[in-house]
């Protein structure tokens, strides 16, 4: 629950910061943090489709 609040008073901050910022440099980090998580969803499906199945033995 504490990790939730803190995410919101941050997500709040950021929002904040981007409504002052110009509009090519909110453009560039949401760009990168774009091309971070569809890395990050390759990486995990990728992951997740070569794991070797564990025997309950």
């Amino acid at each position: 629950m504490l990790f939730l609040v803190a995410a919101l008073l941050l997500l709040g901050v950021l929002l904040g910061t981007v409504a002052h910022a110009p509009l090519t440099f909110s453009v560039a980090v949401g760009a990168v943090i774009a091309v971070w998580l569809a890395v990050f969803a390759l990486r995990e499906r990728h992951d997740r489709g070569h794991r070797t199945p564990t025997t309950g033995s």
